[in-house]
């Protein structure tokens, strides 16, 4: 996709573009498949917090470079430094917990660009985006069990809010490789399209919904998200305050506008 304004958070690893109200965010490590490097890890946070407060990106798309992975999981070159000793996990722990927390303050549309693996933390990278678009021949896995090492809670539930327990259990148990038609079939992911189609289908997905009315969006992506709490939980209030703002919005207006007068509308977001 095209880069547009750059976005940089201090390391090449991970880039961020934006252009025509679409944030590009690229995982780029490809000789290593794009590992999440502990490199990569810290810079999501900051990578994250300058596309929410941006008020150009209305859309933001995740992606790996290259044309074989996504995201292949954790850098297991890695493992001997920064995963083994108590201290060493739990440093490890609180950085991949701040990254993977991250993702929650953002009130944007999420758009994961799949192409290749799609491996264990590449995964659950994935499964924080709202939607998930594959390329065909794409391949999704958790091997923690071929690696001996406990998956956080945090991980899982996330796998068995999105398949339900039974498929989680095969992921994780058998630690086998998913095709992109599987991955459609169990709701994995959204879409799978031909690979010389990926990022048109995402292209034109991201620019749509960066064309609708962003306060609308915002109240459907919160509902959404406390639709997947726990009742007791959930922030109904939050929700119908957005809801609100819509109602009382220039957009609601111009909406109506655009329709009587048959013409595309041209939000701005207040």
């Amino acid at each position: 996709m095209s880069s547009g304004r750059t976005i940089d958070v201090g390391t090449e690893q991970l880039l961020g573009s934006v252009s025509d109200g679409v944030a590009v965010v690229t995982y780029n490590n490809p000789a290593r498949h794009n590992a999440l490097s502990m490199e990569m890890i810290r810079a999501v946070p900051p990578m994250l917090e300058a596309l929410q407060a941006d008020p150009e990106v209305a859309v933001i798309v995740i992606t790996g470079a290259g044309d074989k992975a996504f995201v292949s999981g954790a850098d297991i070159s890695e493992f001997g430094e920064k995963r083994t000793s108590v201290d060493a996990r739990a440093e490890y722990d609180r950085a991949l917990g701040g990254s993977m927390g991250a993702w929650a303050r953002v009130d944007k549309p999420i758009i994961a660009m799949i192409r290749g693996y799609c491996m264990g933390g590449g995964l659950i990278t994935a499964l924080k985006a709202d939607i998930r678009i594959a390329a065909e021949g794409s391949q999704f896995a958790i091997p923690a069990a071929r690696l001996g090492l406990g998956y956080a809670f945090g991980g899982v539930e996330q796998l068995v809010s999105l398949v339900g327990p039974s498929w989680a259990s095969e992921i994780l148990f058998s630690a086998r490789r998913l095709s992109a038609a599987e991955a459609l079939h169990i709701g994995l992911v959204n879409r799978v399209v031909p690979g010389a189609e990926l990022e048109g289908a995402v292209r034109e997905l991201a620019a749509s919904i960066a064309a609708n009315a962003p306060l609308t969006v915002r109240a459907c992506k919160l509902a959404i998200r406390e639709a997947q709490r726990d009742p007791a939980a959930r922030d109904l209030g939050a929700v119908q305050q957005l809801i609100e703002a819509c109602f009382r919005s220039e957009d609601y207006r111009e909406g109506q506008q655009a329709f009587l007068e048959k013409r595309p509308p041209q939000f701005r977001g207040r």
